[in-house]
């Protein structure tokens, strides 16, 4: 069963005849899995997710939670749970009371409430932790709290909304290992919403990116990162840069003076090949004709671990991110280009 369907579902806000903020997009989160809506801003991806809550009214289309019709139901009708970006903490209440609260609204009996909320900061390692007002907490506690107030209600559904934006990088990375690691134990259906595509990665059994309301690609992580089926999935997953080239019969693409074989069946033609800054190896000496591409370097930012570059090249500049930091690449070395397989998606020119 689907935890999640959308059936040809759009919204507008205003009057009939005004555009579709989401344009008849369907789509199934199987249940048990993490889900990540992806895009840049105002592509309808928060529209989509309080259309799930039940915050939002869908203007046709229908959608189903684990196979009920839910279209029409509000958001206390639903078995629905939302993790909000602000957290939305009651500022003059206690953990343990900020947990239990919805529990209270719907009139568990108050051992029951403690009980259970004391076993969901459990969940999220938050044990002692009961007393506490919001206030004395780290912004990564406060989102664990949070977290353990959408677990405590036991939801079929349990929705974030850009849940990690508040917080530094260090505790992004270590609070999207912890939300995935509980979703996998507790098998928990998710959707979860976020514009940063390393995030989306990391997390996610299916991606679904979006595109001025319309679904422009799902699938998992590995098939939209390697095999964009457009320019705009290309440019948007891992920050390809995308460049204009020629497919022959054969299936080799060239790339300025560039040869490579594409690694999914191509239309002979004009295509654009997407490469991600990661997908460059530098040489110090040109390969054989076809394999590098001359450049030099105009900038260079060590960043401990990787260096940033910018080379000027026949087809422009180029942005490289290399581990080959012990070379020490400085503005003005002169340097060859070689395409690496990973990172290098060739697609239809739109």
């Amino acid at each position: 069963m689907n935890g999640i369907e959308f059936r040809n579902v759009s919204k507008r806000y205003g009057a009939p005849g005004t555009p579709l903020v989401v344009q008849g997009i369907s789509f199934t989160v199987p249940k048990g899995t993490l889900t990540t809506i992806l895009g840049p801003s105002g592509c309808g991806k928060t529209t989509t997710l309080r259309m799930i809550a039940g915050l939002e009214a869908p203007s046709g289309g229908q959608i189903l939670i684990d196979g009920q019709d839910v279209t029409t139901l509000g958001p206390a009708e639903r078995n629905v749970s939302m993790v909000f970006q602000s957290y939305a903490l009651f500022p003059h209440m206690s953990v343990i009371e900020n947990v239990a609260y919805g529990l209270s609204v719907t009139g568990v009996p108050p051992a029951e409430r403690v009980q259970r909320a004391r076993a969901a900061l459990q969940t999220v390692g938050l044990t002692g932790y009961d007393d506490r007002l919001p206030s004395a907490l780290s912004g990564g506690q406060q989102q664990r709290v949070a977290l353990a107030r959408a677990l405590v209600l036991e939801p079929s559904v349990l929705l974030f909304d850009e849940p990690l934006s508040n917080l530094d990088a260090r505790l992004r990375r270590s609070m999207r290992e912890e939300i995935r690691s509980l979703q996998q134990r507790l098998k928990l259906t998710v959707a979860y919403v976020t514009h940063d595509q390393a995030e989306a990665l990391a997390v996610s059994d299916q991606i679904i990116v979006m595109d001025r309301g319309v679904v422009a690609q799902a699938g998992t992580p590995q098939s939209l990162y390697e095999l964009p089926n457009s320019e705009f999935v290309a440019g948007f997953m891992g920050e390809a840069m995308l460049f204009p080239a020629q497919a022959g019969l054969d299936g080799t693409v060239a790339l300025g003076p560039l040869r490579f074989a594409s690694r999914h069946p191509v239309a002979a033609g004009p295509v654009r090949v997407a490469v991600r800054p990661e997908a460059w190896l530098l040489q110090e000496a040109p390969a054989e004709p076809g394999q590098t591409l001359a450049g030099t370097v105009s900038k260079s930012a060590y960043l401990g671990s990787v260096l940033e570059l910018t080379l000027a090249t026949e087809l422009g500049d180029i942005f490289v991110v290399t581990p080959q930091v012990e070379r020490g690449w400085r503005p003005g070395d002169a340097a060859w280009l070689r395409l690496q397989g990973h990172g290098v998606s060739v697609v239809a020119a739109s």
